[in-house]
């Protein structure tokens, strides 16, 4: 084999909670993980000199050792010395810096395809092992579906599949830092935090209701609080038809639950024709083996 198509999939924050600050200045969370089919696409092929080749549909993004996909082939590369390099062409549909995991999802897809590409004696748990040194939430992305993370992000309990509902995911046109935003997080802030039990119950339970009635987010009391546009796109959701709608991650992105496609529809083009968003998608939940309804 030459050449290899991967993809990689967006996550969304269910609930996320942040139970403490460590030693190390990291901060210690729980959070309910769920994969979307909004995906990017890696292309790989094989090159006949050993070199990483890296480019992307965004001019504007890095492609040497700044990038995580980059950092993931040189670790496979150094680790196994394989004859040939590869070039990998990135297909950019997640927005970047927008709390959806685009840049740990495709150092996940980039471990996994570069492994087959080359056929490197690697076990999935070596991957996910390598994926926890690069970011917290690339062994989620390389695992994929839903699941809670607790520690920084990198322990996962695996759960049953929610049951699909449409999504829509808008990202406002907000520059954040993560690292940023868990600095000024302070709990005294935060006015409700999530049941993260209930939340597994729910989906346990296969009840997409109470899912959304328990989405919750402490950092909203950062981002949110910073940027009012956070709130304007949450409401828009609702009056829309929206069962749930909650900031993913650090933000900006705000994602919305509908049970009917219609009414997904309605929101994306308010948010468009209102708030002069861009960058908004519908999708629905990815689980692996799962046939995708989009």
């Amino acid at each position: 084999m030459d050449s290899l198509y991967v993809y990689a999939n967006a996550k969304i924050n269910l609930a996320l909670d942040i139970t403490g600050k460590r030693p190390d200045g990291y901060h210690d969370i729980r959070t309910v993980m769920q994969s979307v089919s909004l995906k990017d696409t890696l292309s790989m092929r094989k090159l006949f000199t050993p070199q990483i080749k890296i480019c992307t549909n965004l001019k504007w993004l890095p492609t040497d050792e700044r990038n995580l996909v980059y950092k993931a082939a040189k670790i496979l590369f150094d680790r196994f010395q394989p004859e040939d390099g590869i070039f990998i062409e990135i297909d950019k549909q997640i927005p970047v810096s927008a709390g959806l995991g685009g840049g740990s999802a495709d150092c996940a897809a980039a471990l996994c395809g570069i492994s087959r590409l080359f056929d490197f004696p690697i076990s999935r748990e070596e991957l996910l092992e390598i994926g926890k040194t690069l970011g917290a939430d690339i062994p989620f992305c390389i695992m994929k579906g839903t699941a809670l993370a607790e520690g920084i992000g990198e322990i996962l309990t695996p759960l049953p599949p929610c049951p699909d509902i449409f999504i829509i995911i808008a990202k406002p046109p907000i520059c954040i830092s993560t690292a940023d935003v868990f600095r000024q997080f302070r709990m005294e802030n935060v006015s409700k935090r999530p049941d993260i039990e209930g939340m597994v119950r729910s989906i346990k339970g296969g009840d997409m209701g109470n899912v959304a009635n328990n989405l919750c987010n402490v950092l909203e009391s950062v981002t949110a609080k910073e940027f009012p546009v956070i709130e304007k796109i949450k409401c828009i959701m609702m009056e829309c038809g929206s069962i749930g709608a909650i900031m993913s991650g650090s933000g900006p992105s705000v994602f919305g639950l509908f049970t009917e496609k219609q009414m997904a529809f309605d929101a994306l083009g308010r948010i468009k024709n209102d708030l002069s968003i861009k960058e908004v998608h519908l999708t629905n939940l990815f689980n692996p083996g799962k046939k995708e309804a989009l």
